[in-house]
């Protein structure tokens, strides 16, 4: 099972979109900063994950959620997760 996850962390409201067979594993790395791009903003929590069969369909909808309108919808995603 391949994950497609979405991070978000408090100090800039930043997203950051992934993938990986072992999403706990993966946001313990981002939080002990292994991540160039994350690092800097820590810390991270998952709030968004989605499991695919394999690796290449995983991989499109990373690539979606990476694109203007799949951050469009992961911002209404917490805002509508915020205002229940």
């Amino acid at each position: 099972m391949i994950s497609v996850y979405a991070l978000k962390n408090e100090i800039n409201h930043e997203i950051y979109v992934g993938i990986s067979n072992n999403v706990d594993r993966r946001i313990m790395e981002h939080n002990a900063g292994k991540n160039r791009y994350t690092k800097a903003f820590r810390p991270w929590s998952v709030f968004y994950t989605e499991d695919y069969p394999d690796y290449s369909t995983a991989r499109v909808k990373e690539k979606n959620l990476k694109s203007a309108a799949g951050k469009r919808f992961l911002r209404r995603y917490l805002l509508d997760m915020s205002a229940t």
